[in-house]
């Protein structure tokens, strides 16, 4: 008889089966995950160095769309920390700012709409993402549905 025998702990793939499992810590970077993080990580990137080059350049042009550009980019890095950082206050953390970004792509991107004189340049969120492909549109909703997953998991 082994060691492992003696002590319970499983010795065979069967055992194995049979014996209750411990809930793992869902990662919220892994898996689908992975490609949020990534999208995210792009975004804010993009949306960080689009704001800077146009606040430097021309602030007084646009300084509200300048703004919110800049706001997008810190919404999208605090969203792809989080993801990394994983574990579920994290998980509460991106699922609320998630929900703000939803929010305001929707206000932005109907404001463009309603009102385009009000911004003489555009934002990331502007015309709901259009300039991007509505990714900034998309990205909010599905990782809204990937951090509810992984609430479950």
């Amino acid at each position: 008889m082994r060691d492992t025998d003696r002590t319970g702990t499983p010795t065979s793939p069967a055992q194995e089966r049979n014996t209750p499992r411990q809930k793992q810590q869902f990662e919220l970077g892994s898996g689908p995950g992975r490609v949020l993080v990534w999208f995210y990580g792009v975004f804010t990137v993009a949306a960080a160095s689009r704001s800077i080059v146009e606040m430097v350049l021309d602030f007084g042009k646009a300084p509200l769309a300048y703004v919110l550009s800049a706001v997008a980019a810190v919404v999208y890095g605090f969203i792809t920390y989080s993801l990394v950082r994983g574990g579920e206050r994290a998980r509460r953390a991106a699922l609320v700012c998630c929900a703000a970004e939803l929010a305001g792509v929707l206000i932005v991107g109907t404001w463009t709409l309603l009102e385009p004189s009000a911004f003489p340049d555009s934002t990331v969120w502007s015309e709901f993402g259009m300039g991007y492909l509505f990714i900034p549109v998309i990205l909010p909703v599905t990782g809204m549905i990937w951090l509810r997953r992984a609430r479950n998991a």
